[in-house]
C-alpha cells in the first residue's frame, strides 16, 4: 500500500505515474460493453488527437514534465486506429511524456483489426504487451456476443503477437448465456496451450444502456463453478492468480494493474478516461464533442471528482489489497490509516467463514475460495 503524502493532487508526483490513455472508438459495439466508445465518424480520430494533445498540456502546466513508469492504451480498441494515426499518437506521447527505462506499455487489441503494420509499429515504439480481447474460442459464442472476429482470427492474432516477439495478455469472459462448462474448458484449454504470458477472466455482467441490459439473468450462471475450473487448471498449466482476475507466468504480472490495486497514483487522459492522484479520483467527460470543447477553452475535461475521506480511503485500501494474492500487510495497513481503522476492519472480516481467509499475524489475504466469493467480502467492506 502506498502512503500519500501531498495534501494538493495537482502538485508533482515525487515518482513515476501510470498513464491510461483511452481510445474512444470501435467498430461495433459488443451487446455486453459499457465502455465510452463509439464508431468514428470522419473527423472524429483527428479531433481526439488534437484534443488529447491539448489535455496533456493542461496536466502538465500543474504537474510539471510527467515521467512514466507504465502506461496503458486502451479503449475502445486501440487496433481501429490506423498505421499514420498510431505514429502521430506515438508522437504525442514521445513529445509530452518521459518514460523510464523500464517502462511497461500495454496497448489493447482485437483480433479482426490487428494487423502487421499495428505489431511492426508497436515493437519499433516501446510497447511490452498486447492485451488481445479474445473472449473465447466458440464460434457461436463470439457471434452471440457480438464480437466481429472469429475463433480462426483469435488463433491467427495470438500467433503473429506472439511471433512479433511482444509479450501478450488474452482477455476471456465467462458467465455468457447457455454457456457450459465444457465450453468454458475448450476455450481455457485454447488459451493455455498458447502459453502467453498473462490471461484474465471477466465474468459477464449486465450493464445499464448495452444491448444486454435487459437480458433475462436467469440465463447466466453464477459463475462459481467455472471460475473454480479456472482457478485449478490455469495454475496446473503454470499460471499464478495473483489478483482477483488475472494469472500469470512468474515475473509476467500487470505492472500498470498492480498500480492500481497498490493504491498508486494514475493520470487517465482521453474521453470518458478516469484517474487517482492523492485520494482525489475523477472522470473525464466521455463524450468526445464536450471533451474536445473543454480542453479547447483551457479547461480539463473534468466532470466529476471525489476525494476520499480517510474511512472511505482505509476501505478502498482494504478492498483493493485483497483483490491480490499478497493481501493486506497487518502493519502497512496500521501505520497508514491507524488502529481504529484495523480494528473495524479485524471486526468486519471475523464475522465470515475463515476458510475465505489466510491469515497470519502479518497478512489477511483471500484463500482461492475467498477469492470466487471476493464481491460478497468486499460488499461488506464498503
Amino acid at each position: 500500500m502506498t502512503l500519500h503524502t501531498r495534501e494538493n493532487p495537482f502538485e508533482p508526483p515525487a515518482g513515476g505515474l501510470s498513464l491510461y490513455v483511452h481510445v474512444p472508438f470501435c467498430e461495433r459495439k459488443c451487446n455486453y460493453c459499457a465502455f465510452e466508445s463509439a464508431v468514428p465518424r470522419e473527423g472524429d480520430v483527428s479531433l481526439w488527437l488534437a484534443s488529447l494533445e491539448k489535455e496533456i498540456a493542461l496536466w502538465t502546466a500543474r504537474l510539471g514534465r510527467i515521467s512514466l513508469n507504465t502506461c496503458y492504451i486502451g479503449g475502445g480498441t486501440p487496433s481501429v486506429l490506423s498505421g499514420p494515426v498510431w505514429m502521430q499518437l506515438i508522437g504525442i506521447l514521445e513529445r509530452c511524456f518521459d518514460f523510464g527505462s523500464c517502462a511497461e506499455v500495454t496497448v489493447e487489441a482485437n483480433p479482426n483489426s490487428l494487423s502487421a503494420e499495428h505489431l511492426l509499429a508497436w515493437r519499433e515504439w516501446r510497447v511490452t504487451r498486447v492485451s488481445l480481447g479474445v473472449q473465447s474460442f466458440d464460434d457461436a459464442e463470439l457471434e452471440m456476443m457480438g464480437r466481429l472476429h472469429s475463433a480462426r482470427q483469435a488463433y491467427n492474432a495470438i500467433s503473429a503477437s506472439l511471433a512479433s516477439g511482444l509479450g501478450v495478455s488474452l482477455d476471456l469472459m465467462f458467465g455468457l448465456p447457455a454457456q457450459t462448462l465444457q465450453n468454458w474448458a475448450r476455450t481455457l484449454k485454447e488459451a493455455a496451450a498458447f502459453r502467453t504470458g498473462h490471461i484474465s477472466l471477466y465474468q459477464l455482467s449486465l450493464e445499464p444502456g448495452t444491448p444486454w441490459s435487459n437480458l433475462d439473468a436467469s440465463l447466466l450462471s453464477d459463475g462459481y463453478a467455472q471460475y473454480r475450473f479456472a482457478q485449478w487448471y490455469l495454475e496446473k498449466k503454470g499460471y499464478r492468480q495473483y489478483e482477483v482476475a488475472n494469472f500469470a507466468k512468474p515475473g509476467q504480472e500487470s505492472r500498470h494493474n498492480l498500480n492500481y490495486w497498490n493504491e498508486g497514483e494514475y493520470l487517465g487522459i482521453g474521453p470518458g478516461a478516469s484517474g487517482y492522484l492523492k485520494g482525489w479520483r475523477y472522470k473525464n467527460s466521455g463524450v468526445l464533442p464536450d471533451y474536445a470543447a473543454r480542453v479547447e477553452s483551457g479547461r480539463f475535461a473534468v466532470i466529476s471528482g471525489e476525494t476520499l475521506s480517510p474511512e472511505d480511503r482505509a476501505k478502498e485500501a482494504a478492498v483493493l489489497a485483497l483483490r491480490t494474492v499478497c493481501g493486506i500487510d497487518v502493519g502497512a495497513y496500521r501505520s497508514l490509516y491507524g488502529d481504529d481503522a484495523l480494528s473495524r476492519l479485524e471486526t468486519i472480516l471475523s464475522s465470515m467463514p475463515q476458510d475465505f481467509f489466510e491469515l497470519s499475524d502479518e497478512r489477511i489475504a483471500l484463500s482461492k475460495k475467498g477469492m470466487r466469493l471476493a464481491n460478497l467480502i468486499w460488499s461488506e467492506i464498503v
